[in-house]
């Protein structure tokens, strides 16, 4: 079963560390990492993708939240929620190739964020699987370099 599950912590020193290790230390590896301040700089958000056995993750849950720098933790999974993830890809622009690229990126929503006289970079944000679509159909011009992010997950709605 997969897992996105978010975790409100103190912006401190090795906190990242502690939970990570935790989780990993139960067997479970990380599919997605994300983390960073949120409105509060003296809070971080980490968003974690994980698969694995609902009633060994619910122990790891339980164990996240004795840590002193926790907040706040919450599992997704049975929630309402946006997910988003970001990619930043460079391909290469065969010359009368451009205006394909463009086009698939277009329709995409994607953004051509950097032009040079052989390659395009490329962003998108989505689900993982428009993302991984749009990669799909972009591969075949040659993929030069890529870079992602991990998920990041907020509930819809009134909390």
């Amino acid at each position: 079963m997969r897992h996105v599950i978010s975790v409100l912590v103190e912006n401190k020193v090795g906190v990242l560390a502690r939970i990570t290790g935790l989780i990993s230390g139960r067997g479970f590896n990380i599919d997605s990492l994300a983390v960073g301040e949120t409105e509060n700089p003296d809070l971080s958000r980490i968003t974690i993708v994980v698969r694995g056995d609902d009633a060994i993750l619910e122990q790891v849950r339980k164990q996240i939240n004795k840590l002193i720098d926790v907040i706040k933790i919450t599992d997704f999974t049975n929630e309402e929620f946006v997910e988003r993830d970001l990619m930043l890809l460079k391909i290469n622009c065969p010359i009368g190739k451009r205006g394909e690229i463009i086009e698939i990126v277009d329709i995409f929503r994607g953004k051509i964020v950097d032009v040079g006289q052989r390659d395009l970079v490329i962003e998108i944000a989505g689900i993982e699987d428009k993302i991984e679509a749009m990669l799909a159909l972009l591969r075949p011009y040659g993929i030069k370099e890529l870079v992602r992010t991990g998920s990041i997950a907020i509930t819809r709605g009134a909390r």
